[in-house]
């Protein structure tokens, strides 16, 4: 099911969805089905993103992403948008993945910007509209340079814009100028990709979230999409400030971490995370508990 507004085109609120596993680090597929129907039905998400960075898709077999997204779009996809994130670093991978994604019915495909190799601008533009060239699926590309290196620069991303199936950004590249001009030149619709801006981005015009903490305060970032769009800044402030314990909590350490021991301590499907990630100590635990709880989150 994809949404019909075409200035929202994967919807407002987005997690970025962790991949359940087992005690013995095999994938939970039927933990996943549980996950993403409690985050669609109990937790006011519009839409899931699928073999993101908070899926460890970088530690998931291709034919792992495959069997997380059939299930993920078995149980839920006639209610709510599932985006599969498809970028690579090779070209040539991403395009299969991404006809797989199409095979497989997802409703988008993420791209990020190709990591490690470090490609100029003029290589990012080409990944990113032969990957667009290769379905009929929406694509929203992924700006976010502390993993990737490169960003994608505003001249590179009017020209994205002008492919047809461009048509969004998930931006975690913390540069709000780099938004407004993007913005201010494009069609483009921006997700914020990092939950610390997530207010300032929807401020400057952003169409919603793809977050992490959505997990566990869907409804609250809901809440504050609506608050900016009405025009309700005070609201808005004010529901982000109860907020900030939550984004500061599950960012102590890598956020798949802590997100799943947050998942672990309200009883929802989670598990280990895949090597050469490690579990969330005692300690850090403890740490989660008085962020939650701080942030308003009843454990």
């Amino acid at each position: 099911m994809t949404t019909t507004d075409p200035a929202r085109p994967f919807g407002r609120v987005l997690t970025a969805m962790v991949t359940p596993l087992t005690e013995d680090g095999t994938v939970d597929l039927a933990g996943t089905q549980e996950l993403a129907a409690h985050l669609v039905d109990r937790c006011a998400h519009d839409g899931l993103v699928i073999a993101g960075t908070t899926g460890e898709s970088p530690t998931l077999s291709d034919a792992e992403q495959r069997s997380v997204l059939e299930v993920v779009l078995d149980a839920v996809g006639d209610r709510a948008t599932v985006v599969a994130g498809v970028g690579t670093n090779d070209t040539a991978h991403s395009i299969e993945k991404a006809r797989d994604a199409e095979r497989l019915g997802a409703h988008g495909l993420m791209v990020v910007t190709p990591y490690y190799n470090k490609p100029p601008q003029a290589g990012l533009l080409r990944h990113f509209t032969s990957v667009a060239d290769s379905t009929d699926l929406p694509v929203m590309l992924y700006d976010i340079p502390p993993r990737t290196v490169v960003p994608i620069e505003v001249e590179t991303l009017v020209r994205a814009a002008e492919h047809p199936r461009i048509v969004a950004v998930k931006d975690a590249k913390g540069d709000l100028g780099a938004v407004a001009w993007t913005l201010a030149r494009t069609d483009l619709a921006y997700y914020s990709g990092e939950d610390m801006l997530n207010f300032p981005l929807l401020a400057l015009g952003a169409v919603g979230v793809v977050s992490v903490v959505g997990h566990v305060v869907g409804p609250r970032l809901a809440e504050l999409v609506a608050a900016v769009e009405s025009g309700d800044l005070v609201k808005a402030r004010a529901v982000n400030e109860s907020l900030l314990p939550i984004y500061t909590g599950i960012f102590r350490t890598q956020g798949v971490i802590l997100v799943k021991a947050a998942l672990r301590e309200l009883g929802l499907p989670s598990g280990p995370v895949r090597p050469p990630l490690v579990d969330a100590t005692p300690e850090e635990v403890a740490q989660l508990r008085i962020d939650l709880t701080a942030g308003g989150v009843a454990l």
